[in-house]
């Protein structure tokens, strides 16, 4: 819903009034984002700052967890505005989080949480505080639940909508077990719009195991909670006694003739739906418990007591919360801050380094509004990241020629592919770690049938601050191996401007192009896309001993190595090859024919670029006269979050790792080349 503003009335940044204010932060220096937080008799946390683990937190009496809620979003807020990440999600769930350790016997009872975005105050209170301000930062603390860090994070999570199913998965070991801990899973945030969520309750609640899922309803409210009566029914339908008269009464209908059990049935339903809105999930199999306020500890406290003393199967508990709740700058932004650079905590404004260069998803997304204009059987498919793929400006030009599905990649491109089999020409944009979730779609429903569908891959390659999780490595190797696929990579945003006008013009079957996160490298835009020639690549400077082949935006670094190596008497040609598949294999032959060593260089996995290229090597028989060929990839390894300048250098694929193994192929002396790196 929209917010208002009304004039003459100045709205608190803290929040909307003194119930839900947050006390303002004390002045920190952000320079050490990583030093522990000094901890004086002025400390306006007072109460966390006795709180370690959330066993210190259950000591405390009822009366003070809304205190404590108070000065964990301050804390979240704080830190947050240091490091940047994801903010407005996990102010949303600073309740609730307070709640759930208060009431679990956590780490014994298991709390998953969805996505894991919502996690920071769950870090905060469960031993991490002081290492709350390295999120995201080389050696700290990831952004999402992580195994190894903590055992309070009991399974991983930066994908969405895995959490109920890992949580069943959980429950069923423990009934194996003969354990009795509890099993929590709490999903929202979007999540709910995937269809494995709604298989694994679907399985869940055939299997009856007992386990609890919150549902954080942060955004569209399946059903609105209506104050004192709203909450009166959640706690009154989660008592034991009312579950077990409902167990009862389902008993009964059983035993009736068939044409009462089916009225009463219906009128159960009819009932049921009226009061809490549950229907969906009690056919599910789970008992229904909701809606209630998020924000209000009263409500809630008793409601997951209940639910966590009740010997029955599956339960869900309906939450209802406002993503952003308690800093108003989230609150009022449209995407409730739900990813932020470093902010100034005052005026919740943030810092945004100047850019150079347009970005690659601005890019994309102006690219593709130029094809529109040409075609309007141009149309653009995302998978709830419209601003995140650039679809958002395609949707201000062409708002019916947009189609966000939600979080549903699976959905997405049989969807897509439905499309083009009516003749549309559908772009479906999704990050290339996303896309990984719709892969048999894109085998079954897009490559077997030859399908047109464009798939713009963003965020290839490394992306920094969200580590392995969210890295574009796999999509070379996971699309080159499927038949009819055009596979291109861009060099810089003027080759992608050129990579969307041929994906339009792609007419016989599948096609995807990949571009990473962040800005551009500065080159001259042309005034419109031009298709390429299908399989050929480009050669941007000549040399005669080594020869360097880029797929995508290494082909900078592969430059300046060709600056260094000719300073060391290896004179280098570097050429870009545009396109995985299908292989310019002229280019090859002659990269191959005319040099002694040839170096691959690809922003993917093992399997990717530089397996297609030895492999047409060995069916040319061009590694039978003594080429030196050097594939360089990313390692076969998930590389931890930090810069993605610095993930490169680490992972080789910078101008000096790219020197250095050409000196290695050579045989010759690189303690040159690492004093070079080094300075």
């Amino acid at each position: 819903m929209e917010e208002r503003s009304f004039p003459g009335r100045r709205r608190p940044i803290w929040g909307h009034d003194s119930r839900s204010a947050v006390p303002r932060p004390s002045a920190r220096t952000a320079s050490e984002p990583g030093r522990r937080k000094t901890l004086t008799a002025a400390s306006n946390t007072p109460l966390l700052d006795t709180i370690r683990t959330p066993a210190d937190l259950r000591r405390l009496p009822e009366s003070q967890l809304q205190q404590v809620a108070q000065e964990v979003r301050q804390e979240t807020i704080d830190a947050v505005s240091v490091t940047g990440g994801h903010l407005g999600a996990g102010l949303g769930v600073v309740e609730l989080t307070v709640a759930l350790h208060h009431v679990f016997e956590t780490p014994r009872d298991i709390l998953i949480w969805d996505v894991g975005h919502q996690c920071y105050p769950h870090k905060i209170l469960t031993g991490r505080r002081d290492r709350i301000r390295t999120l995201r930062q080389p050696g700290g603390l990831s952004g999402f639940t992580k195994r190894e860090e903590s055992p309070y994070d009991p399974f991983g999570a930066a994908h969405s909508s895995t959490s109920i199913s890992a949580a069943l998965g959980f429950a069923v070991g423990r009934d194996l077990k003969g354990a009795d801990n509890n099993v929590v899973a709490v999903i929202g945030d979007g999540s709910m719009s995937a269809g494995m969520a709604y298989e694994a309750m679907n399985n869940a609640g055939a299997l009856g195991s007992r386990m609890i899922v919150v549902l954080n309803d942060n955004d569209m409210s399946i059903a609105p909670p209506t104050g004192a009566m709203s909450a009166y029914l959640a706690r009154l339908v989660s008592t034991r006694t009312f579950l077990t008269l409902r167990d009862i009464g389902k008993g009964i209908v059983r035993h009736l003739p068939k044409f009462v059990e089916v009225g009463a049935k219906r009128a159960e339903e009819f009932a049921r739906g009226m009061v809490m809105g549950g229907t969906l999930f009690e056919e599910l199999g789970f008992y229904y418990v909701g809606p209630i306020d998020g924000h209000n500890l009263d409500h809630l406290l008793p409601v997951l007591k209940n639910v966590r003393d009740a010997q029955k199967g599956p339960i869900l508990v309906h939450v209802v919360t406002q993503k952003g709740k308690g800093y108003a700058p989230a609150e009022e932004a449209a995407d409730k801050y739900h990813g932020v650079n470093k902010f100034d905590v005052v005026t919740g404004k943030q810092a945004k380094p100047k850019a150079n260069a347009p970005s690659y998803t601005r890019v994309f997304g102006e690219s593709l509004i130029a094809e529109g204009r040409k075609d309007d059987r141009v149309v653009g498919i995302t998978a709830a990241m419209p601003n995140g793929t650039g679809l958002d400006l395609f949707a201000e030009a062409f708002p019916k020629r947009v189609f966000d599905v939600g979080i549903a990649e699976q959905h997405a491109v049989t969807f897509a592919a439905g499309l083009a089999a009516e003749g549309y020409k559908p772009f479906c944009a999704i990050y290339s770690t996303f896309l990984q979730r719709g892969y048999d779609q894109v085998v079954h429903d897009v490559a077997i049938q030859r399908l047109p569908v464009r798939f713009p891959i963003d965020r290839a390659g490394l992306v920094g601050a969200d580590g392995p999780t969210h890295a574009g490595a796999y999509d070379l190797a996971f699309l080159g191996c499927l038949p009819h696929f055009v596979i291109m990579a861009a060099a810089d945003e003027a080759e992608l401007v050129h990579m969307v006008a041929t994906a339009a013009a792609i007419d016989d079957g599948p096609s995807a192009f990949r571009y990473p996160r962040g800005e551009g490298v500065g080159v001259e835009m042309p005034a419109e896309g031009v298709p390429l020639e299908i399989g050929r690549g480009r050669i941007l400077r000549e040399g005669s001993t080594v020869a360097i082949l880029s797929l995508g935006t290494r082909l900078k670094a592969a430059l300046e190595a060709a600056e260094t190596l000719d300073g060391f008497g290896l004179s280098t040609t570097v050429a870009d090859a545009r396109f995985m598949k299908p292989l310019d294999r002229d280019l090859l032959r002659r990269l191959a024919r005319e040099h002694a060593v040839l170096v691959t260089v690809e922003e993917g996995s093992i399997g990717g670029f530089g397996s297609h290229v030895l492999q047409a090597l060995a069916e040319e028989g061009l590694l039978d006269g003594g080429l030196k060929v050097r594939p360089m990839m990313l390692p076969d390894s998930f590389l931890d979050h930090d810069s993605p300048e610095r993930m490169y250098a680490a992972a080789g694929l910078d101008a000096p790792g790219i020197v250095t193994r050409v000196f290695e192929a050579l045989g010759r002396d690189t303690a040159g080349v690492e004093a070079m790196r080094r300075a």
